[in-house]
């Protein structure tokens, strides 16, 4: 961006105007004052273009020039329209290959299986939400507790609750989505590795 104007890619031939630029202005981007007035957005010959040409904008080809177009002229509709081209978009063509970089790592831990973890948490599941206290201060008794903070490689306990349970029917389909949460969240091995599970005594 330099003088109220802006090359949107470094192959264009053509300025953008930012702002309404008179007749003689001087952009440095430009070779020559500016013959005419532009109006803002519009654009500008970075260059002399000879008829025929292509105009060159975002890197692409948008029009062919109609006339001879000196260094600084306004490029609109006048001098402006569509010819045979290449139609390849050359995609890709500049894609260059990322210099190696250095190894990465996280703070995790390998698993038997070959899959890797984060957290190292014990989970208390509940299977109704009569026994949800009781996993809570479950998991507050053994935060508390030495011996868990003895142990290598446990970050914490927490209780996995939930408001539905008791008293329910044991075929119905709140019942089995009930089931079906409970087991994901037991097979989810993203975070906890071992579960304990608190049942309410009826």
């Amino acid at each position: 961006m330099a003088d109220g104007v802006i090359r949107l890619h470094g192959s264009d031939n053509v300025v953008i105007a930012l702002q309404d630029l008179a007749p003689g202005a001087v952009v440095a981007a430009v070779a020559a004052p500016l013959p005419g007035a532009v109006p803002r957005g519009h654009k500008i010959a970075a260059q002399a273009i000879a008829k025929g040409d292509m105009v060159i904008r975002y890197g692409q080809i948008i029009g062919q020039a109609t006339a001879d177009i000196p260094a600084g002229a306004h490029i609109h509709s006048h001098n402006l329209g569509m010819g045979p081209h290449s139609s390849d978009y050359a995609i890709g063509a500049e894609c260059r290959p990322l210099p190696a970089l250095p190894p990465r790592s996280f703070m995790g831990y390998h698993r038997p299986d070959g899959t890797v973890g984060t957290r190292n948490y014990l989970g208390i599941l509940t299977s109704v939400n009569c026994s949800g206290s009781v996993a809570r201060f479950i998991a507050e008794a053994a935060e508390k507790d030495p011996v868990l903070a003895a142990m290598p490689g446990i970050d914490g306990i927490v209780p996995i609750v939930h408001q539905t349970g008791c008293g329910m029917s044991g075929t119905n389909e709140g019942y089995a989505t009930l089931m079906r949460t409970l087991k994901g969240y037991a097979r989810n091995r993203t975070s906890a590795v071992s579960f304990w599970w608190a049942s309410a005594v009826r």
